[in-house]
């Protein structure tokens, strides 16, 4: 057991052998625990961050904080315009956004269509109804037009296309999606709902990741899609609300439930609204980036138990004088137990620093572009203490074990350098 003799013994041990060591094997070892420790928190963190950010933009783009939808048993939200009077009385709804949603089919190059026993270039699409600037101010659509320009409220005959319905930009053809070829901003396509056809036009194009909500959606002013599908109750299909900055989504929702509009309505807070699977999905990547970072962990551990054995083997006939002279093997062994703690404690310091001085608010403020989503790094800071701690604790381990096994000689053996 280590006495308090000990403790202080293999204090002053470690901090003259640390004093005295090379410069450059002490930065090396601080390095490679600086390596160790972005490992363990990077690759879980973005791995993880490539769900957070489907989620995020589900939450930016969709549903906001709050997100009403139509009851199971219902088409739309009944009593809309009431509930929209409510949401928009209440000081926690800072934005608000409604829409009318419909099936129908899009199609593209009719007017060169000269074969009709050739299969036409068209597609089915979800087409989204909405007012343009309470859209816009919710999720910033017009930031997402890369092509052309964004909807204005006078426009009568006018699209906007998900990146996925546009040839040049989707992945290709996949079930009950084709690509429109040939379109661009001002291109006239056929556009039909619930049996009515209208020519519109190509107005801009909304490019995104493919993961994204936007990806598949085509958006139209509200009354004019409610028109084209023959609805004059003037009730819409969803209403996306984001909150005002410190409100409670969950206490939000239970607010408006409490005041009846569950009996028109589906009232769900955002992470009763995420599409399912979301939270597996995360688990699952945190579970690999955890397993790589096991192997980053364990090649640090290695690295420490040579740079220590060798350490220690190389002082072994200084550490048999320290030894005849009376000072106790646990001492030794402590004095090693806080040189790899000082290298660990060193090495996740400077980790610790650079990743929340630096990586994580430049990588949330500059996502990383994937094809799936835009990644950031997820680090929260309990879980990165905890790492903190596995990295110390297998580094002690990795560093007692080998001066274990050198004092543990016979002292007069190592007086005398024999095997």
């Amino acid at each position: 057991m280590f006495s308090l003799t000990n403790i202080r013994v293999g204090w002053f041990l470690a901090v003259r052998q640390i004093r005295r060591a090379s410069l450059w094997t002490t930065s090396l070892i601080v390095f490679v625990m600086l390596l160790t420790f972005l490992n363990l928190v990077i690759v879980t963190g973005i791995l993880v961050g490539i769900v957070q950010g489907i989620t995020d933009q589900f939450r930016l783009l969709e549903t906001g904080d709050v997100y009403l939808s139509a009851l199971a048993t219902e088409d739309y939200i009944g009593n809309s315009q009431e509930i929209l009077s409510l949401v928009r009385s209440l000081p926690e709804a800072e934005k608000i956004a409604y829409r009318t949603i419909a099936g129908g089919t899009l199609e593209a190059n009719y007017q060169n269509r000269t074969d009709f026993s050739e299969k036409p270039n068209s597609t089915s699409a979800s087409i989204t109804g909405i007012e343009p600037v309470a859209e816009n101010k919710f999720s910033g659509l017009a930031k997402y037009v890369a092509e052309g320009e964004y909807l204005s409220p006078g426009d009568y005959d006018a699209v906007l296309l998900g990146s996925q319905f546009v040839d040049r930009y989707s992945f290709g053809e996949m079930p009950t999606l084709t690509p429109l070829k040939n379109v661009y901003p001002g291109t006239k396509i056929r556009l039909t709902v619930n049996g009515s056809t209208r020519i519109v036009t190509v107005k801009g194009i909304l490019v995104t990741t493919a993961n994204s909500p936007l990806a598949l959606k085509v958006f139209m002013l509200e009354r004019e899609l409610a028109q084209l599908a023959g609805r004059t109750d003037q009730n819409v299909d969803e209403i996306a609300i984001k909150l005002a900055p410190g409100a409670d989504a969950e206490a939000f929702r239970d607010l408006l439930l409490r005041s009846g509009l569950g009996e028109d309505a589906k009232v769900q807070s955002f992470l009763d609204a995420i599409p399912n699977g979301i939270a597996e999905i995360t688990n699952t990547f945190a579970a690999i980036g955890n397993a790589i970072g096991s192997v980053g962990l364990a090649v640090a551990a290695i690295t420490i138990f040579i740079v220590i054995f060798i350490n220690a083997l190389t002082r072994r006939k200084f550490i048999g004088i320290l030894k005849g002279i009376g000072i106790s093997g646990e001492a030794i062994e402590f004095s090693y137990v806080c040189q790899s703690l000082f290298y660990a404690i060193i090495g996740s310091g400077i980790g610790f620093a650079i990743l929340y001085g630096f990586l994580v608010p430049y990588i949330s403020a500059h996502p990383i572009s994937l094809p799936i989503s835009n990644a950031i790094l997820v680090a929260p800071v309990p879980d990165t203490l905890i790492r903190i701690a596995i990295l110390t604790l297998t580094t002690i381990i990795a560093g007692y074990l080998p001066a274990r096994m050198i004092v543990r000689k016979n002292t007069l053996d190592s007086i005398l350098g024999r095997n």
